[in-house]
């Protein structure tokens, strides 16, 4: 079985996170292009779409649900109109692109704790394991995560997650990946609930979920899904190359309220008890931290809160 893919690569370290490079840090200093996501004429997912999710490597039961309810969150309408922020609510923005909405819901679930392929992957290997399950096809995505542990060529340095397509035989497969910066660079991947490795050292915010990593694993994750929906052959909704474009969330980078600029969030909500910074509520009440989804409308970066 071959599977050939192209890797669209999601760089958390875009400018407006002030995160990674002199150059990103000098091009804040001057006026942006605005942001405009041009449709190439491809195909989007629309309609109902199964999310397949492989684990690779040592996820706790607590960072599966977090991640479960997350992806489950997505088609969970709100109880009135008056209910907080919600996830189906942000996700609700993707409709507004060319096709209607798109549906997520969990499918197919399998764990690798043995850590199969090892422990320091290159893209052929998570290739390899977003085609392990050659019956989940159809209208899905195949979604790989890795753990803390987990070494993946290009984390940190260039990506903390990407999104492919690629063709099983004769059907094409989307899938994502996204791995745990916990102890591999939280500073790049798990930012604002780390310190930036660069740029302005605000302090921390308090993960919903109580882990950084996993916390840090949602935003990447929804940002990846969101870029896989609006954009999976890399024909559909982007800005600039199609080798590295902005996508519905990458775009916006870094923005989770109003008032966000560089090393700044936004106004977000806080939780009375725990503290914890949150801007969305999914299913079992559970909060996340999602970022500013690009509106194809409007043309702008719309906010949850």
């Amino acid at each position: 079985m071959s599977l050939v893919a192209t890797f669209v690569v999601l760089v958390r370290s875009h400018v407006v996170t002030w995160e990674a490079t002199p150059f990103n840090r000098m091009l804040a200093l001057v006026q942006q292009d605005p942001v405009v996501l041009k449709y190439h004429n491809g195909s989007l997912l629309k309609g109902n779409v199964t999310v397949h999710i492989h684990w690779y490597g040592n996820f706790t039961p607590t960072h599966r649900s977090v991640i479960v309810d997350f992806i489950q969150s997505f088609g969970s309408v709100p109880r009135s109109r008056h209910s907080p922020p919600s996830v189906f609510s942000w996700w609700r923005t993707t409709a507004r692109y060319r096709g209607g909405p798109c549906t997520l819901t969990v499918g197919n679930q399998t764990l690798d704790s043995t850590y199969s392929l090892g422990k320091s992957l290159a893209t052929s290997h998570l290739r390899a394991l977003a085609s392990r399950n050659p019956t989940a096809k159809g209208n899905a995505i195949h979604v790989v995560l890795t753990s803390a542990d987990v070494a993946v060529n290009g984390f940190c340095m260039s990506r903390c997650g990407t999104h492919a397509s690629a063709r099983v035989e004769r059907d094409r497969v989307v899938f994502v990946w996204v791995g745990n910066p916990a102890t591999q660079c939280p500073g790049e991947c798990a930012w604002p609930f780390h310190q930036p490795v660069y740029g302005l050292q605000t302090p921390p915010l308090v993960p919903p979920n109580g882990d950084v990593g996993i916390d840090g694993m949602v935003i990447s994750l929804a940002t990846v899904v969101a870029g896989a929906v609006t954009n999976p052959f890399g024909n559909g909704y982007y800005q600039g190359s199609a080798m590295a474009p902005l996508e519905a969330v990458s775009a916006c980078t870094g923005i989770f309220g109003k008032g966000a600029y560089p090393g700044y969030t936004g106004d977000v909500l806080v939780d009375n008890v725990t503290r914890a910074s949150y801007n969305v509520v999914g299913v079992h009440g559970r909060k996340f931290l999602l970022p500013a989804m690009w509106d194809p409308v409007t043309s702008t970066c719309k906010t949850p809160v």
